[in-house]
């Protein structure tokens, strides 16, 4: 969008001139920086790529005919493990539990520490701080960079961009190929996509991943964290004048200048105006101007803040992880404290706790034995030659248990019910009871057919209860169903 002005031309004449409404992209240049939550950061690098990388890679025995891989989404087998957890696809439910259990988790941290996720522990924050280290290992510090990007396309510059822009490419790929790891057996699925002889969806999962992390890490960058990320759209929402975040005491620093070390700072601001805490800031935030969108709260600049209030002997903190109404007390020379406990933060401790207790009891009790039944419908009934009236279903048994198991299936509330089964016999003595094998970690399918005399029957539609038992350990199912009939 556009505006345009009419300006006095050389002769007098009125030119037209086009002056943009949106203010240009400004590249981000991080400066190398070192500190106490540098090394925080680092160290989360480390402990989340680990975890990343290394997650595959676990062993875990379940047993005969079981996959050992700790961490697996198997997707032709239809199902996730997590170490001793086995999920099936009827349980989708517990991933909504577990997102419910991570938003309330990042609400509570972000209530406490503001957006502590953000700068420490968000994928984009990690990857982005690798490319950036691979960048600067290539290319140099934040000034060599902003001189390289000056340079005309000729000669170093071409051999440092190219250089760079490979080694971003193999880190992708690493990155593609160890989330493709998580979906099938690590140590094969990886000789079989570096031998080049793996399939086209582990090679199309490596390109998507991959080639977003390329994108994200490489050159979006910060404009995923401010435009992309609806995270830091309501995260206001979330904290309040007693969260810690990235601060300034501006009450302190300012009014801000230009100072040298045998300077008076008694009558100015101990700011001296080295940009420096916007020239590490990842998101080129220059966190004088108050806390801002961009700000993913790394601490980054507090690091830099208090080296250059070390080489000047000022107090450290000029730059701090504070609330606003510690600053307002620390302004009028009144004590700090930091209250954890307060309404938002006991909301968001009982909700978190109400959500792993719902979790861990859904666990804990989950059944190991799903039926699923489906009633003919074509025809409804079939009215046999001695004049009773039968029906069919098709009847389905989810063994959860790995070995196989023997069900007792029997019918309950419809007198004088005879059943058969397709390639199977009822109990001697009780023609409404069967025995059925089911193979362990399977869903077994049977064809039954439920038969009773017109007089046993309720109108055109009498209920009944189809009763599942594992023969093993006790379980008992019991399924609703309807038995059909010609109306009188």
């Amino acid at each position: 969008m556009t505006a345009t002005d009419g300006v006095a031309g050389a002769r007098g004449s009125a030119t037209p001139q086009t002056a943009s409404l949106y203010e240009d992209y400004q590249k981000v240049y991080p400066r190398k920086s070192e500190g106490r939550f540098r090394r925080i950061k680092t160290a989360m690098n480390w402990v989340l790529l680990s975890i990343f990388f290394i997650g595959p890679w676990l062993r875990w025995d379940r047993g005969p005919n079981a996959p050992d891989q700790a961490i697996l989404i198997d997707m032709p087998g239809r199902k996730a493990y997590f170490f001793s957890i086995e999920i099936w696809p009827q349980e989708v439910y517990y991933l909504t539990g577990i997102l419910v259990l991570a938003a309330i988790g990042l609400f509570f941290a972000t209530a406490l520490l503001g957006r502590v996720w953000c700068g420490f522990a968000c994928f984009q924050t990690v990857f982005t701080d690798i490319f950036v280290a691979i960048e600067r290992a290539i290319e140099g510090d934040r000034n060599a960079r902003m001189r390289l990007d000056k340079k005309p396309w000729r000669g170093d510059k071409i051999v440092r961009k190219a250089t760079k822009n490979a080694a971003w490419l193999v880190t992708a790929f690493l990155v593609g190929l160890g989330f493709t790891l998580y979906f099938g057996n690590a140590p094969d699925l990886a000789l079989d996509v570096l031998t080049l002889q793996a399939g086209l969806a582990p090679y199309g999962t490596i390109a998507v991943v991959g080639g977003f992390c390329f994108l994200l890490a490489g050159y979006a960058r910060e404009q995923v964290c401010i435009y992309m990320c609806p995270y830091a759209r309501f995260q206001s929402a979330m904290v309040d004048d007693e969260s810690l975040i990235v601060t300034y005491e501006a009450w302190r620093g300012e009014p801000r200048g230009k100072a040298r070390r045998t300077d008076d700072f008694s009558h100015r601001g101990h700011c001296v105006d080295c940009t420096l805490c916007y020239q590490v800031c990842p998101t080129g935030v220059d966190i004088r101007k108050g806390t801002q969108l961009a700000c993913i709260g790394c601490g980054l600049c507090a690091d830099a803040c208090d080296s250059v209030m070390e080489r000047f002997n000022l107090p450290p903190g000029l730059i701090r992880f504070d609330s606003v109404k510690n600053q307002a007390r620390r302004e009028r020379g009144e004590a700090v404290s930091i209250r954890w406990l307060r309404p938002r933060t006991l909301i968001y401790t009982g909700a978190l706790l109400i959500a792993v207790a719902v979790m861990a009891t859904a666990l804990a009790t989950r059944s190991r034995l799903e039926v699923n039944i489906l009633a003919e419908r074509s025809p409804l009934y079939v009215q046999l030659s001695d004049g009773s009236i039968r029906n069919g279903y098709t009847f389905k048994i989810l063994n959860m248990e790995r070995t196989p198991t023997t069900f007792t299936v029997a019918v309950e509330g419809l007198p004088q019910a005879d059943m058969s089964i397709v390639g199977y016999d009822t109990v001697p003595g009780q023609p409404a009871t069967a025995h059925l094998p089911v193979a362990g970690d399977s869903v077994g399918s049977f064809r039954i057919y439920v038969s009773a005399p017109p007089g046993a029957l309720d109108g055109g539609s009498t209920a009944f209860t189809f009763v599942v038992e594992n023969q093993a350990t006790g379980e008992r199912l019991e399924q609703g169903a309807n038995f059909n009939a010609p109306e009188g």
